[in-house]
């Protein structure tokens, strides 16, 4: 079955003190290409804001199908990620 994984919600402290997300969101880095075998809670990006990095985990195990970000991209909450076929 495939999924679409998605940029998850900011953390709800950034809307009220917004230290950590001074600036924009954008993706620093990808770890998965199409073809690859991730296990759940495998990196699938990492973003950067104005003070921070975090890395964003896939909730599921399978085989990614489809990359819909690039480094430097400034994905929105809910912003598609990439598309994964889980495993059964």
């Amino acid at each position: 079955m495939a999924v679409e994984i998605r940029m998850p919600k900011y953390p709800e402290c950034w809307s009220s003190c917004g230290s950590c997300a001074s600036g924009d969101i954008f993706v620093l880095d990808v770890f998965v290409n199409p073809g690859d075998h991730i296990a759940c809670e495998d990196n699938i990006i990492s973003i950067e804001t104005g003070k921070v990095a975090l890395d964003i985990p896939t909730p599921w195990s399978g085989i990614v199908r489809s990359v819909h970000v690039e480094i430097g991209d400034r994905p929105d909450e809910g912003a598609l990620l990439i598309t994964l076929e889980r495993d059964q």
